[in-house]
């Protein structure tokens, strides 16, 4: 019989023992996941398997066990990166939900490769070129869509243009400044 046959073979006898092996460990979709592994891990190592029927079911368990080993470690760095982002987000000083909103409303309004390549700047700190990298485009490129979503920001944000998104109580409509529109509001109303 091929290594291939009596690995078809073991695996046909084993698996119903090697699923139930995984379920008394873990969620019913996290076993199905790991005895796959184990079964593509066994595809792999096929040289290694014992001709003998039991010492095969053995080595599958074998092959299984590190499955599940890696399994187990994976989760707990999870959890441990969990805690330390949890930790390290409740150190760092969170803007205000309103803080922004006229500037996040103008980016909505763009056209979607020119959001992307304004937020992947200056929301996530990337340079022009690793933009180019990440998006697949040359540099010349997304030079040019920074160039064009920063003139269309401009007109957007714009007071008193055509396309401004911002709130009219938020800026005077004259060339004073806001504490002497603000102190005309007060006088008016008494």
């Amino acid at each position: 019989m091929s290594e291939p046959d009596r690995l078809t073979a073991a695996l046909t006898e084993s698996g119903a023992d090697l699923l139930a092996y995984f379920l008394r460990r873990v969620e019913r979709d996290d076993a199905a996941d790991l005895l796959g592994e184990t079964m593509v891990i066994a595809w792999r190592r096929v040289g290694d398997l014992p001709v003998e029927t039991e010492p095969a079911r053995m080595w599958l368990f074998g092959v299984a066990r590190g499955v599940l080993r890696n399994y187990t470690r994976g989760k707990r760095r999870q959890r441990a990166l969990a805690y330390r982002l949890r930790d390290r987000l409740h150190q760092e000083v969170v803007p205000a939900a309103d803080q922004g909103v006229d500037v996040r409303d103008a980016i909505e309004h763009l056209p979607p490769e020119l959001a992307e390549i304004v937020q992947l700047v200056h929301w996530e700190r990337l340079t022009l070129v690793d933009c180019s990298a990440l998006l697949g485009i040359p540099a010349s490129t997304a030079r040019g869509r920074y160039q064009r979503a920063r003139q269309q920001l401009r007109v957007l944000l714009e007071p008193q243009s055509s396309g401004t998104l911002a709130r009219d109580d938020r800026r005077p409509t004259d060339n004073s400044t806001s504490s002497e529109s603000l102190a005309r509001q007060k006088g008016s109303a008494r």
